[in-house]
């Protein structure tokens, strides 16, 4: 019998990763996430926004920013203009905040185009996967280690795995979707 558990993890690691990507997708909503990859110059070492400060959402589509060191307003200021958030920051000496505006309609289609790219991307690399998966197999066929019957069997729970977690990336892509186009 193979044992597809190193896979079965690999896939469930590209499906995080796709989470991960899906949280920086700004849905209209104020959310931290979109500011985790958004880096600040402190003490020479360029450090995330999260690490330097205090993240909070007073409301739905309000994010506000206290740094530790003040000094920081400035630096995080610029880091935020210089970023795809397309927000434009409010600095008023001690926080800055950011106001998520209503996502327009033109908008909403972009982040659903990038959506699709980041399911794609997470298809091909369990795509990946399923082929790494599948020389092992003929590995252990050619090492007599396994039978052809077995070798069978094991391609075709290895093509079910796939396809489970294949429709997990179309399901997380769609609930994505759907959370962009409701207004």
């Amino acid at each position: 019998m193979v044992d597809f558990k190193e896979f079965t993890r690999k896939m469930d690691k590209t499906l995080e990763v796709l989470q991960d990507d899906f949280g920086a997708v700004r849905a209209g909503r104020a959310n931290a996430r979109v500011l985790d990859h958004i880096t600040v110059p402190y003490y020479g070492t360029d450090t995330p926004i999260g690490q330097v400060g205090t993240i909070s959402s007073p409301d739905a589509r309000t994010l506000m920013i206290q740094p530790w060191d003040t000094s920081l307003l400035k630096p995080i200021e610029k880091a935020l203009q210089m970023s795809d958030l397309g927000i434009n920051p409010q600095n008023d000496g001690r926080v800055i905040r950011l106001i998520f505006p209503q996502l327009t309609e033109e908008r909403r289609k972009e982040l659903t185009k990038q959506v699709r790219t980041y399911g794609e991307n997470s298809k091909v690399a369990i795509r990946n996967i399923r082929r790494d998966a599948m020389d092992y197999i003929k590995n252990l066929k050619k090492k007599s280690e396994i039978t052809e019957d077995d070798q069978k069997k094991a391609e075709k729970d290895l093509q079910e795995l796939t396809d489970k977690y294949i429709k997990k990336v179309d399901d997380a892509c769609a609930v994505k979707n759907k959370e962009l186009m409701e207004i």
